[in-house]
This record gives structure tokens, C-alpha cells and sequence, in this order.
């Protein structure tokens, strides 16, 4: 390793900048997962039906989408600091006044802009990550972060639904207040600011030819898009799996969080087998092998699901290979996509998170879309999305000779 990434290779080893990090990582599971189980609960208190509360869903995704933009090219011009504290501090603020929500209308907006806060962790924790660690590194970091990932969304409908039975639905987004706002701390005080005072700042008003230069970066967006896609088939299994296991397997409902947990598992545990891993080999020579595994186990559940089994259980085993190696083929991707930015890290940040979201938020959809009353729309959408990252991923490989 050459002398001068010494510094950053010790400084990625800094558990509490990991634990802030992680923090941050945590706003958008937590804002998505902790509040579903009040779904029945807020269309009653607003007098409509869940289909209405829905779109405070989906309106914290319109913000994600749009945040993520915003936030890339002013944290390579300003800094990671002060965009992540306006963020936190916007993303605290919308929390409270979700408490607060009087309409259905109201919580609706105040969700779109807490994704506008919140975004600003999901993009600038990336950026912070890249500014501190080689490739290599920057692989270990985002592994240890997948902990956060895989974690949230077992954790949060559970402690959503204890709350809600406690103090009410208030009482979910009092506590993502609170802990927004102790995240906010966390930044004050011990994240440093991570890009050189002497740096380069690129102005805002390069913002969008940036934005070009890294669309017409091929290396970049076949990385990106390889760990996007692959992860389109989480989103599919997400939106798909509540039909499949209850409805259509009649796992009763008290049993689907230990199903959903057991996957989730997989995934924080290959998460840390992946920074073992990479003692031997980098990320872009693991990807390029473990998403194979991936689209052999999307295949083999397209397979089972044509034959439609009468029980739930033979999907489960390659559906458990599938969401597992995602633990290794996000970070990995997202370390090779990130590396070579240097003062452009926010941007490209920002420009894989929406992409990697609007992939992945399409998926979900087209699982809607194309339900059919059987397992096979679902095992379909994870299939595809197995072909075509491993497409892509393969290409990555191609386009590195090139360059070379």
C-alpha cells in the first residue's frame, strides 16, 4: 500500500466514524420499516383506508429520489459536515412534525421532507467512506455498514409494532426523532470533516455537467448498476414476499417476521464474511464470482416457482442464497463504483443511490404489476435482475482491460 493511503487505511479502522456512519445509514430502513405495522392504526385515526397511507410512502420515496441529487454536488463543494447536519437536522424536524400530523395530508408532506433530510446520510456516509479508504477499505467499510442494512429492517417493524401498541403511533416517529437527533450529535461532535482543507471544491455550477461526466463514465455505471440491479431483486422479494409466504402459503402472519429475519440473517452474515475475504482478493474480483451464486439461486426459484410447489419450504433454500449473497455484491459494488472520484465522491454517491433506488423501486412495482396469483412474478423479477447485474458485472471485468 503505498505511504500516503497509510493514514486512511488506520482511519477506516475508527469504530466510533463506523458507528455514526451506521447511525446514518440507519435513517432510511428505520423511516420505511418502523412505522408500517400503524398502517390499520393511521387510517383510522385519518378516517380513510390503507391505500391513502400508502402514499405517505411513497412520497418518502419521491424525496429519496429527488434528495439524493441535491445532496451529492453540495457536499463536494461544501464539505460532508454541514450538508449532513442541515440533513439531520431537516430529517429531526419533519420526524417531530410527523408526531404531530393533525391530516393524513399533512403527514404526507412532512414525510417527503423528512427523505430529504434523511437522504443526506444515505449519500454523504458513502462519500465519507471514500475519503477514508481505499478500495479495499472502502469494501470492509461498507460490509460492516451492511450490519446496519440487514439489521433495520428485522428490528424495526418488531419495535414499530411494540411502540404502537404501548403509546400509539405518535410514539414511532417521537423516536425517530429522538434519534435523529442524537445522530445529529454524533456528527457535531466526532465526525470530522473528511475532505482536505486544501482540496479541490467543484462548484455548484458544474453540478450537472458532473452529472454527464459520470454518466458517460461506463466503468462507473456498470459497477453501480451491477449492485443496484442485483439489490432490485431484494426490493422484489420485499414486495413480493407478504403474498407468497402468507396468502399463498398460509404462513400465518406472527410467523412471517422469523422467515424475513432468517433471510436478513444471511445477509449480515456474508455482509462479514466479505471483509474476510477481501485479505486476499479486492472487491471487484469477488463480485464478479459471488453474483454467479446469485443467479444460479434466481434461476433455481424461477424453476421451483413454474412447478408451484404445494409447500413454501423448497423456495426457501435458494431464496435464502439469493438475499444472502447480496451481502457481499452491494458492498463490493459500491467500493468499485466510488473508487477513483476523489473530489467528485458526493455526486457519484449521489448518482448510484438514485440510480441503485429507482432500479430497485421499479422492481418492486413490476412484482405488482405482474401478479398473477402464483409465487412466479416474484421469483421472475429476481431472476431477471440476477441476469442482468451478473451482465453487468461481467462487462465491469471487459471494461478494465481496456482501460488497462
Amino acid at each position: 500500500m503505498p505511504a500516503a493511503d497509510a493514514p486512511r487505511a488506520e482511519r477506516s479502522m475508527n469504530l466510533r466514524i463506523l458507528l455514526i456512519l451506521g447511525a446514518l445509514s440507519a435513517f432510511g430502513p428505520l423511516a420505511i420499516d418502523f412505522y408500517l405495522p400503524s398502517f390499520p392504526t393511521l387510517a383510522k385515526a385519518f378516517a380513510t383506508d390503507v391505500e391513502h397511507v400508502q402514499l405517505s410512502l411513497a412520497a418518502y420515496f419521491a424525496g429519496l429520489s429527488i434528495g439524493q441529487l441535491l445532496y451529492g454536488p453540495v457536499a463536494d463543494r461544501y464539505g460532508r459536515r454541514l450538508p449532513l447536519l442541515v440533513g439531520v437536522s431537516i430529517f429531526t424536524l419533519a420526524s417531530a412534525a410527523c408526531a404531530l400530523a393533525p391530516s393524513l395530508e399533512w403527514l404526507i408532506a412532512a414525510r417527503f421532507v423528512q427523505a430529504l433530510g434523511g437522504c443526506a446520510g444515505m449519500v454523504i456516509s458513502r462519500a465519507v467512506v471514500r475519503d477514508l479508504c481505499d478500495p479495499i477499505g472502502a469494501a470492509k467499510a461498507f460490509s460492516q455498514l451492511m450490519l446496519v442494512m440487514g439489521l433495520a429492517p428485522i428490528l424495526a417493524p418488531v419495535a414499530g409494532g411494540l411502540l404502537l401498541d404501548w403509546q400509539g403511533w405518535q410514539s414511532i416517529f417521537v423516536c425517530l426523532t429522538l434519534f435523529a437527533a442524537l445522530a445529529g450529535l454524533g456528527v457535531a461532535l466526532w465526525l470530522p470533516e473528511t475532505i482536505p482543507a486544501d482540496g479541490e471544491r467543484p462548484p455548484l455550477s458544474g453540478a450537472l455537467g458532473q452529472y454527464r461526466r459520470l454518466f458517460a463514465d461506463r466503468l462507473f455505471l456498470a459497477y453501480g448498476l451491477s449492485g443496484g440491479v442485483a439489490m432490485a431483486g431484494m426490493f422484489a422479494y420485499i414486495a413480493g414476499s407478504p403474498y407468497v409466504f402468507i396468502q399463498l402459503y398460509g404462513i400465518p402472519a406472527e410467523h412471517y417476521g422469523w422467515l424475513f429475519g432468517s433471510n436478513a440473517a444471511g445477509f449480515i452474515v456474508m455482509a462479514q464474511v466479505n471483509a474476510r475475504l477481501l485479505r486476499y482478493r479486492g472487491p471487484a474480483f469477488w463480485l464478479r464470482r459471488i453474483i454467479w451464486g446469485y443467479l444460479a439461486c434466481g434461476l433455481a426459484l424461477l424453476g421451483i416457482a413454474s412447478l408451484q410447489p404445494a409447500t413454501l419450504w423448497p423456495l426457501l433454500v435458494p431464496l435464502f442464497g439469493c438475499v444472502a449473497s447480496l451481502g457481499c455484491i452491494i458492498p463490493n459494488a459500491s467500493a468499485c463504483a466510488m473508487a477513483g472520484q476523489g473530489q467528485h465522491a458526493g455526486s457519484a454517491s449521489a448518482l448510484m443511490g438514485s440510480l441503485q433506488f429507482s432500479v430497485a423501486a421499479g422492481a418492486s412495482a413490476l412484482v405488482g404489476v405482474l401478479h398473477d396469483g402464483t409465487a412466479i412474478p416474484m421469483t421472475l423479477v429476481i431472476a431477471v435482475c440476477g441476469a442482468v447485474a451478473t451482465l453487468l458485472a461481467w462487462q465491469t471485468g471487459r471494461l478494465e482491460r481496456q482501460a488497462a
